[in-house]
């Protein structure tokens, strides 16, 4: 999902110029820890298997409004592309939040990198569908900027080059809903308000939640620094080069605690912790083999089954409550294993055994028992 470096700095030189607003602050990054949390990974626009997820955890009823109470509910980033149900989902989540904190629950929202690609315009992981939620009636957004284009071909004297070929390009790189999508992610838009508006880091009690992940480049800054960071850079387009939201190594974009070698990284890791004053990461934007997996003897937890279709339709959120961790898999709840090879082989089968359809789990077993996973 990484964007190369020429896309990112050619993204970034079209829209620079116009895209610099009044610097704000971002948002409180510090909860004291709920009796409940519920952390469900990446969802990339399938809104049926996220409000499945969250019924699962008993967070919504079957009219899809928040059943949690005072539980929160982290959700890691990664809401848009991929799926067709991204203006769905975050109009949902908009309304979501308001119906948690009536009642004294929270829905707490983190940037990951590809809120921020849709906010700075990489937009190579947008579906024609995804687009087409977003249209307006007639179409009229592109048919104005068609007209507005043509003009100033007509006043550069390149009347010759309107042809229907040249019609039929334009449209297919512009889809249906393309102009829309822009004015809700651009500057001032109302999806980019509500991004901007939330974190990319975050405790809640003695847990550290953030979208991939930090890395040791970031081990020493402050949970608010990072957030004030981001904020600053998807205010300003012109701090993204060479800035944190855009950087391999940034918490929006490092795999290295969802798939680097353990025993190399155990320091750095105990570090994180100390750091931030937590016992356990929990990440998302690394997909696993369909399950919540813990690392490092518990102390990174991976959220990213795979929920959306686009990665299989996999089906497990995380539960933290009264102490311990748990993985909600399919409905049920299963304790997350501590750091032998053992348990987490236990674990997993226990989950494999869940799944309707054959499932990547259990290669990832065959591995386990092969003693080729570490």
């Amino acid at each position: 999902m990484q964007a190369p470096g020429l896309f990112r700095s050619a993204a970034l030189i079209a829209v620079a110029a116009c895209c610099t607003l009044a610097p704000g602050y971002a948002a409180n990054d510090d909860f004291p820890q709920p009796a409940r949390i519920v952390v469900v990974g990446d969802v990339h626009g399938d809104f049926a298997q996220f409000t499945t997820v969250l019924k699962s955890a008993g967070l919504i009823d079957n009219k899809n409004k928040w059943a949690g109470g005072q539980t929160h509910l982290v959700q890691l980033g990664d809401i848009p592309d991929r799926g067709p149900d991204t203006k769905k989902i975050i109009e949902y989540l908009m309304d979501l939040e308001k119906q948690a904190r009536r009642a004294k629950g929270m829905v707490h929202l983190l940037i990951g990198n590809h809120e921020a690609m849709n906010v700075y315009g990489d937009l190579r992981y947008v579906i024609p569908e995804e687009y087409a939620a977003f249209a307006s009636r007639d179409d009229e957004y592109r048919a104005a900027a068609w007209e507005m284009h043509e003009n100033e071909l007509k006043a550069k004297g390149a009347e010759s080059t309107i042809t229907a070929e040249y019609r039929k390009k334009w449209n297919e790189e512009r889809p249906k809903g393309f102009f829309e999508h822009r004015v809700h992610f651009g500057p001032g838009g109302k999806f980019y308000k509500w991004i901007v508006g939330h974190n990319a880091v975050l405790r809640v009690g003695d847990s550290l939640f953030l979208h991939a992940g930090i890395s040791p480049k970031y081990v020493n800054h402050e949970r608010t620094a990072i957030n004030q960071q981001i904020k600053d850079e998807l205010e300003d387009f012109q701090k993204l080069v060479g800035g944190m939201a855009m950087d391999d190594e940034g918490p929006l974009w490092y795999r290295g605690l969802a798939s680097g070698d353990e025993a190399a990284l155990s320091a750095h890791v105990d570090a994180v912790l100390a750091k931030h004053g937590v016992k356990r990461i929990v990440i998302g934007h690394t997909p696993t083999a369909g399950a919540v997996i813990p690392r490092f003897g518990g102390k990174v937890i991976v959220a990213d089954v795979g929920l959306s279709k686009a990665y299989g339709s996999r089906m497990a959120c995380v539960l933290i409550e009264g102490g311990n961790v748990s993985a909600i898999h399919r409905g049920k709840t299963l304790p997350l294993p501590p750091g032998d090879p053992a348990s987490l082989l236990e674990y997993l089968k226990a989950a494999a055994a869940l799944e309707p359809a054959a499932s990547p789990l259990t290669s990832l077993i065959q591995k386990l028992q092969n003693g080729g996973v570490k």
